[in-house]
């Protein structure tokens, strides 16, 4: 399967394209260069690949939650590449994405703390599992000292907010959590997890390439296709 995915949902603006079991991946961090990079990203990975986008299978990005901006660049790119190739689209989670990133055995449960900004963190659970990264319940945004989590339970924890509040850190570490920071929304994971999706039938139209929002004071899902970049 030959797959085209972006993210550009936090400070970590990314390409890849998997082509079978190989990957190749274009990474940059940026605070607002996201929709000057993307596109140039994309046609270096597909000139140095000797591919165009018609040659390929399917398109995914990384849908969010994330910075509001970042998420729509991702969801207005796929939607267009989209629109001109006919190529089917896959939304996967950013936060997801950190956690398929986590070197998590079979079974084993890891917390994915990303920074939300406006002194809130994007957190979820997810699994390892034979079938990739399940997500346990909701991913959901709140103030650090909110996050639930059952230690118990939980062996890993992943995201670039661990070290941006001051007691999640020692909170985490308190916890016996294996710690895997400086972690981010990576294309190259987008495009594994996307490969299940695709293979399971879940691949949708240009209309269905949507960004998720988690903090709805901030903006919710629109109904329609998105057109800003």
């Amino acid at each position: 399967m030959r797959l085209l995915a972006i993210d550009t949902s936090t400070e970590a603006c990314s390409a890849a394209l998997l082509l079978g079991e190989e990957s190749r991946l274009r990474f940059e961090m940026t605070e607002r260069s996201h929709a000057e990079l993307i596109l140039p990203m994309i046609d270096a990975l597909l000139t140095e690949a000797g591919l165009a986008l018609g040659d390929l299978d399917g398109l995914a990005f990384g849908r969010g939650p994330g910075a509001f901006t970042g998420l729509r660049i991702a969801a207005g790119v796929t939607q267009g590449l989209a629109l001109g190739s006919g190529l089917p689209v896959v939304g996967i989670s950013s936060l997801a994405a950190v956690a398929e990133q986590v070197p998590a055995g079979a079974g084993e449960q890891i917390l994915v703390c990303n920074d939300a900004r406006m002194k809130e963190i994007y957190w979820g659970l997810y699994r390892r599992s034979d079938h990739g990264i399940d997500c346990l319940g909701e991913e959901r945004v709140s103030a650090p000292a909110a996050l639930d989590f059952d230690p118990a339970k939980v062996r890993h924890v992943a995201g670039n907010a661990i070290d941006r509040y001051d007691g999640l850190r020692p909170r985490l570490e308190a916890a016996s959590l294996r710690i895997h920071d400086r972690f981010y929304p990576r294309a190259d994971a987008v495009a594994r997890l996307a490969r299940l999706e695709f293979r399971a039938g879940r691949g949708g139209g240009p209309a269905d390439a949507l960004p998720v929002y988690v903090r709805d004071s901030v903006a919710r899902p629109p109904s329609s296709r998105v057109t800003e970049m």
